[in-house]
C-alpha cells in the first residue's frame, strides 16, 4: 500500500520539475503547464468534456489536482484550447498518429515491373495484370526491359518491345517518363490517368 503514495510524490515532482528540464523545449510542439502564455484557455478535462473556459491559474490547478499536465492543443483558437492530461500519454498519441500518416504516405510509392524483350507472351500478360493492379491502386509503376549480352546493341528493336508492353496495360494510363536508357537495358515509368 506504501507504493501509492510514492508515485504520486514523483508525479507531483514530474510536475514541477518538466518546465525546467532542457529537453522538453528541444522536442515540444506545444506549450505545457508553466509553458502556456494565455491568460484564459477553453479546458478539455481527461475525459474528453468540455469544462469552458477558465484562467490560466485554474486550469493549472485542476490539473495539479489530478496529478495531470495542462497542454495546449490548439493555440491559435480564440481562446486558446488546453487539454488536461498526462503527457506521456499525449506523446504516445502524437507519434501514434506521426506513423499513421507515414504510412499512409508510404502506400503511394513507385513500384516496378521488370521484363525482357524475349518473354512469351503469357509473361508479359501476367506482368501487364501487375502493372494494372499497381496504377490501379494508385501507384506510379516503373517498367525496366533488362537486355543481356547482345541484345544491347539493337536499341530499337528492344524499345520495340518496350512500347509493346506498354500497349498490353489495358488501364488508362499515361507515361510520365518516356523510355530511356538505364541500367542494364531501358526504363519507362506510368501513371494512372
Amino acid at each position: 500500500m506504501w507504493i501509492r503514495p510514492q508515485r504520486i510524490a514523483m508525479r507531483s515532482f514530474h510536475f514541477l520539475e518538466f518546465q525546467t528540464h532542457s529537453c522538453y523545449h528541444f522536442f515540444i510542439q506545444n506549450r505545457i503547464n508553466n509553458q502556456i502564455t494565455a491568460k484564459e484557455l477553453r479546458v478539455i478535462n481527461d475525459t474528453g468534456d468540455n469544462l469552458g473556459v477558465m484562467k490560466l491559474e485554474d486550469a493549472l490547478a485542476l490539473a495539479k489536482e489530478k496529478f495531470l499536465d495542462l497542454i495546449e492543443i490548439a493555440p491559435m483558437a480564440q481562446p486558446p484550447v488546453a487539454r488536461i492530461m498526462s503527457f506521456d500519454k499525449f506523446r504516445y498519441q502524437q507519434g501514434k498518429e506521426e506513423r499513421k500518416q507515414r504510412n499512409a504516405q508510404k502506400q503511394k510509392e513507385l513500384k516496378q515491373v521488370q521484363i525482357t524483350p524475349r518473354s512469351a507472351l503469357n509473361d508479359l500478360q501476367i506482368k501487364a495484370r501487375k502493372a494494372e493492379e499497381f496504377l490501379n491502386e494508385g501507384h506510379k509503376v516503373t517498367i525496366s526491359l533488362f537486355l543481356r549480352g547482345r541484345e544491347k546493341a539493337n536499341k530499337d528493336w528492344a524499345l520495340k518491345k518496350m512500347r509493346e508492353f506498354i500497349n498490353m496495360i489495358t488501364v488508362s494510363h499515361e507515361i510520365t517518363m518516356e523510355p530511356k536508357q538505364g541500367g542494364r537495358g531501358f526504363l519507362a515509368q506510368i501513371a494512372k490517368k
